[in-house]
């Protein structure tokens, strides 16, 4: 007997109100970082173009939550498609593609609406495909032996690797980062036989130890081939900040501005201390500075009841696909979430990875939408039953 009725859609308004908490958070810290930027930006109005990214990521989500998630199994395969020839054409340095810092990375939008990541989109694509291998190989495999479960890995690898390698090579270090967290939470939660996950874990740790011996040994090599110099400029930076100037030029000027913050700041647009993107990749170090630990701690909690509240709905889903795509959505918002804002505060290497919905950036925001839009799909769409 069911609990509820379930024809129509449920709504999860506490996600919602999350979100919108967030997006409040977003737009007040953006304009307060306004003050701060260089002269070049100063009449650029950010504030307005994110509530427009909003609004357009609300059309997506609208979007999204029209068709029913399990139909995103079926056409997985063409959207991953779509965005691997998008990648190619990066690779390929077609007409429209752009290289900006040394990474060619982006397209050029018509209609001044900016550059369009399509790394951004396979992050959301691969978390259909990977869903889909998963929810399949367990309908042919429900006992799997421990052959079946190294196909399982190989099918992973086999989906994961091809765009892994063309965004490391665009090369954007940070999104590589973001895929390789998403391969790990689906791995994590496939049902693969630990002695597996720790082998690989293993195998992990031993390359690592391999790229540091051949920094090391052939450092020229290592530079022209796996890491060029303004990666390892970050690393540098990030272990050494006070001995290397330049390097850790950004990471000395985030600590001072979040430290300076105390208690409860220094008040909206009382930021005292410069540091780079204050509305982008370091708008937690702009919080920190203006609103103290008391604003840093309120983001932190908005993040961990936003993830918390996805947990819960993976957690309820009783279709295993829908479960495997909050999954990997989960990963994918917890690492970015961890990533960057440690690294505004020095535990880890400063990468170019955005803080979900609350640093500044069109391609980034919607694709976030898009996700909670899968999210809210799983949940609406869930049915619940007296004796479950």
């Amino acid at each position: 007997m069911e609990k509820d009725n379930t024809r129509g859609y449920q709504i999860d308004y506490g996600l919602i109100t999350i979100l919108l908490l967030i997006a409040a958070v977003s737009c007040l810290a953006i304009k307060s970082a306004q003050p701060s930027l260089p002269p070049s930006l100063q009449n650029v109005n950010f504030v307005a173009k994110q509530i427009q990214w909003y609004v357009i990521g609300v059309i997506a989500i609208g979007v999204t939550m029209i068709i029913d998630f399990d139909r995103y199994k079926q056409i997985s395969w063409y959207l991953y498609g779509f965005a691997m020839i998008l990648l190619l054409g990066l690779e390929f340095k077609v007409p429209g593609s752009q290289t900006i810092k040394g990474a060619t990375a982006w397209y050029t939008l018509p209609a001044g609406l900016g550059n369009f990541q399509p790394s951004e989109l396979m992050k959301l694509f691969m978390i259909l495909v990977l869903s889909r291998i998963l929810t399949n190989h367990k309908e042919m495999y429900p006992n799997p032996t421990p052959e079946e479960d190294l196909k399982l890995l190989g099918k992973i690898f086999g989906a994961s690797l091809p765009p892994l390698l063309l965004i490391a090579k665009e090369p954007d270090l940070g999104n590589t980062m973001v895929m390789t967290s998403i391969i790990v939470a689906i791995i994590v939660v496939s049902g693969i036989r630990w002695r597996f996950i720790l082998g690989l874990t293993g195998l992990t740790v031993s390359a690592g130890s391999i790229l540091v011996y051949i920094y090391f040994a052939h450092t020229a090599f290592f530079k022209e081939h796996i890491l060029r110099e303004y990666q390892l400029d970050r690393f540098y930076g990030w272990l050494a900040p006070y001995e290397y100037e330049r390097q850790g030029y950004q990471l000395r000027q985030a600590i001072l501005a979040t430290g300076s913050g105390e208690l409860y700041g220094k008040g909206y647009q009382g930021g005292e201390v410069y540091f780079p993107e204050p509305h982008t990749d370091f708008i937690f170090t702009n919080i920190a500075e203006q609103y103290g630990f008391f604003g840093g701690s309120v983001v932190i909690s908005l993040f961990f009841l936003l993830i918390y509240r996805m947990i819960h709905i993976a957690l309820e889903s009783n279709e295993p696909f829908g479960s495997y795509l909050c999954a990997g959505t989960i990963g994918m918002f917890t690492f970015q979430v961890f990533q960057n804002i440690g690294m505004t505060i020095g535990l880890l290497p400063i990468t170019g990875i955005t803080l979900p919905f609350m640093s500044y950036g069109g391609s980034s925001l919607l694709t976030y939408m898009i996700a909670i839009g899968f999210i809210l799909n799983v949940r609406s769409r869930t049915r619940k039953y007296m004796f479950d």
